[in-house]
C-alpha cells in the first residue's frame, strides 16, 4: 500500500526554508520604509503622506494576492452580512490602523528601535488568547516567555542618551501597532470560518490599503516627489507584502501554528540589524540585549505548541 508524500508546505526542510524567507523579507521592512520616505520626501510631520504611502503598498499587494487567489480557483464567497462586516472590522485593525500607527511610528524612532520594540506583539497576543479561548491555556512557558520577552522591550528604555526617551509620536504608535496586531491575531480565528483565508487576507490588504489612501488624501496627504529608487523602494514593499503574506498563510494552513510562527522570532533581529546597516543608525549595547531576550521570549512560548 502506497503512502502519500507530504507536499512541499509539509516539508521539514521547505518549511524551514520558506518560513526563514518570510520573516527575513518582513524584517527588511523597517529600513525600506525609511528610506523610501526619504526619496519620496516625506517628513515625519507628513502624516497624511506617511498613510497615502502606506496605503499604495497595501492597496496594490492586497490585489496581487486576490488576482492569484482567482487564478487558482480560490473561493470568493463571502455572502452573509454580517461575514462582510466582521471583513470589514478585520481589514481596519489589520491594515488601516495597523500600519497607520507602525508608519508613523516607524518615521519617529529608529528602525531597530521600533523592530524590537514592535515583537509586543507577540506577547500580548499569547495573553489575550489565553483570556478569549479556552483552548488556550496560560501555563508556566507562556508566562515565562512573556516576562523575558517584556524585560527585552523594557531593556530599551535603560538611559543611553537620547536613545532611552520614551515618545508618544514614536514608541507609542509603535506599541499601538503592536495592539492592533495582536487583536487582529485574534480575529484570523473567526476569518477562517468565513472566508478562505488567503482571500481574506488579499482583501484585508486591499480593503485596509484603501481606507488608508482615503484617509490620506482627505489629510492632505500626497507625494512630494518621486524618484526611480523610491519606486524601487515602494516595489519592494509591495513584493515583502505579497511574498510574506503568502507564504506565512499558506505555511500556517498545512502545520502546526508553532512550528511555523518559531521564525517570527527573527524579524526583530533581521529589522534591527538591516536598519543600523542600510540607515547608518548607531547599533547599541541594548539593542543586542533586548533582541536576544525579545527572541528567547517567542521561542520559549512557540516551543510549548503542538
Amino acid at each position: 500500500m502506497q503512502t502519500s508524500q507530504p507536499g512541499i508546505f509539509q516539508r521539514p526542510v521547505w518549511v524551514a526554508f520558506l518560513a526563514l524567507t518570510a520573516a527575513i523579507a518582513w524584517g527588511w521592512a523597517y529600513p525600506l520604509i525609511k528610506l523610501g520616505f526619504e526619496e519620496f520626501g516625506i517628513t515625519p510631520e507628513m502624516t497624511g503622506s506617511k498613510m497615502l504611502f502606506a496605503g499604495i503598498r497595501f492597496t496594490i499587494s492586497g490585489l496581487i494576492i486576490l488576482s492569484v487567489a482567482r487564478v487558482t480557483g480560490k473561493p470568493f464567497g463571502v455572502t452573509r452580512p454580517s461575514n462582510w462586516l466582521f471583513l470589514l472590522t478585520f481589514a481596519l485593525v489589520n491594515t488601516t490602523l495597523h500600519y497607520a500607527f507602525f508608519y508613523i511610528g516607524l518615521s519617529h524612532s529608529e528602525g531597530a528601535r521600533a523592530a524590537i520594540l514592535n515583537s509586543m506583539g507577540v506577547f500580548l497576543l499569547v495573553l489575550l488568547a489565553c483570556l478569549f479561548f479556552k483552548s488556550d491555556k496560560l501555563t508556566l512557558r507562556k508566562i515565562s516567555g512573556c516576562v523575558i520577552g517584556f524585560a527585552g522591550i523594557l531593556t530599551l528604555h535603560l538611559n543611553s542618551g537620547n536613545s532611552g526617551q520614551f515618545t508618544l509620536m514614536g514608541d507609542g504608535m509603535i506599541i499601538l501597532n503592536a495592539i492592533c496586531s495582536a487583536i487582529a491575531g485574534l480575529m484570523t480565528r473567526g476569518l477562517k470560518s468565513r472566508v478562505d483565508v488567503f482571500v481574506g487576507t488579499g482583501y484585508s490588504l486591499a480593503i485596509g490599503g484603501i481606507f488608508l489612501t482615503i484617509a490620506g488624501l482627505g489629510t492632505g496627504g500626497n507625494i512630494p516627489h518621486f524618484t526611480v529608487l523610491g519606486i524601487i523602494f515602494l516595489f519592494l514593499l509591495i513584493g515583502i507584502s505579497t511574498l510574506g503574506f503568502t507564504l506565512y498563510n499558506k505555511l500556517i494552513s498545512c502545520n502546526p501554528v508553532g512550528k511555523v510562527a518559531i521564525f517570527n522570532s527573527l524579524i526583530p533581529v533581521v529589522g534591527a540589524v538591516t536598519s543600523c546597516l542600510c540607515l547608518g543608525e548607531p547599533f547599541y549595547w541594548k539593542y543586542l540585549v533586548a533582541t536576544v531576550l525579545a527572541t528567547t521570549g517567542i521561542y520559549i512560548i512557540n516551543k510549548g505548541k503542538k
